[in-house]
């Protein structure tokens, strides 16, 4: 590929196996004017195998917005600026988010060259659903704000995924199985790539013994998968209420205002009663017509 001049690429790095670099992001870092990095220790034993002496400056949560001018006036020069995080996909619950907006504000193109990400490695060997998920990031780190946070979510239908660190991972977990229940599915995976990879599926109770069981299991970088809630069936007698509100509101209201008012009474889906709004309006506008002289 040929780098083009004042294009931020938003590079993936390995997970840990430096193996995982793709040939684009290589050139990239090679190529480019300028590296922005979350941390240049990090970032210079990666470049120092890759071989590539590229210019380098952090940028992390406390400087990121401070940065912003500086790299602009190195893509305005004509160069091109790569951005990488300590591992995987950056702006994934890493720094990065401020600049790409910024970049892109000034009109400067942004570029993803994709490689490694731990939310898609994990998901993708947990043996959980993976036909649609909720990624939540790291969790707070108190315990009464972790645990309001995870209550949030306890209805959500669709895998959860959580980053955790060493120090919290034993906490989280149990905070999980007491607000999910201790039989929900989950799984756990551990230093995605490197030497001492786990991928653990149990029930959340079941982690919960395994995370205690071993120090060695606390080691490391964790994504969390939780499975979803099961889907509540809807009854007959909320069919027929939300079809009895819908009805009523969308004689009055225009079919989104009626949709959003009678899902917030019925608790019912807000995409299927907008269509049975549009459908009673229109049929109100044919019976118009047909009495109209």
């Amino acid at each position: 590929m040929s780098i083009e001049a004042g294009v931020l690429y938003v590079v993936a790095t390995p997970l840990g196996n430096l193996g995982d670099i793709s040939e684009r992001a290589r050139e990239v870092l090679g190529g480019a004017g300028l590296i922005a990095a979350e941390d240049t220790r990090v970032a210079q034993r990666l470049l120092s195998h890759l071989g590539v002496r590229t210019r380098c400056i952090s940028l992390h949560e406390h400087n990121e917005s401070a940065r912003v001018p500086a790299i602009l006036g190195v893509l305005g020069s004509g160069q091109a600026v790569a951005v990488i995080s300590d591992a995987g996909t950056p702006l994934i619950s890493d720094p990065g988010y401020r600049l790409v907006r910024a970049v892109r504000e000034a009109g400067w193109r942004v570029s993803p060259i994709p490689g490694p990400s731990a939310l898609i490695a994990a998901l993708s060997a947990s043996g959980l659903p993976t036909d649609r998920f909720v990624f939540e990031g790291f969790l707070p780190a108190k315990g009464g704000r972790r645990s309001t946070h995870l209550q949030a979510l306890a209805s959500e239908t669709g895998t959860l995924v959580f980053y955790e660190s060493s120090h919290r991972i034993a906490a989280s977990l149990a905070d999980m199985a007491a607000v999910f229940g201790p039989d929900r599915p989950a799984a756990v995976a551990r230093e995605l790539t490197k030497r001492f990879e786990e991928i653990v599926q149990a029930s959340l109770g079941e982690l919960v013994g395994w995370i205690d069981g071993d120090a060695n299991r606390r080691r490391g970088e964790f994504v969390v998968m939780v499975g979803g809630a099961p889907s509540v069936p809807e009854s007959t007698e909320s069919r027929v209420a939300a079809a009895t509100v819908i009805r009523v509101l969308a004689e009055a209201l225009p079919a989104r205002q009626a949709a959003d008012l009678a899902a917030s009474i019925t608790g019912g889906a807000r995409q299927a009663l907008y269509r049975e709004a549009q459908k009673i309006r229109r049929q109100r506008q044919d019976d118009e017509a047909q009495d109209a002289p």
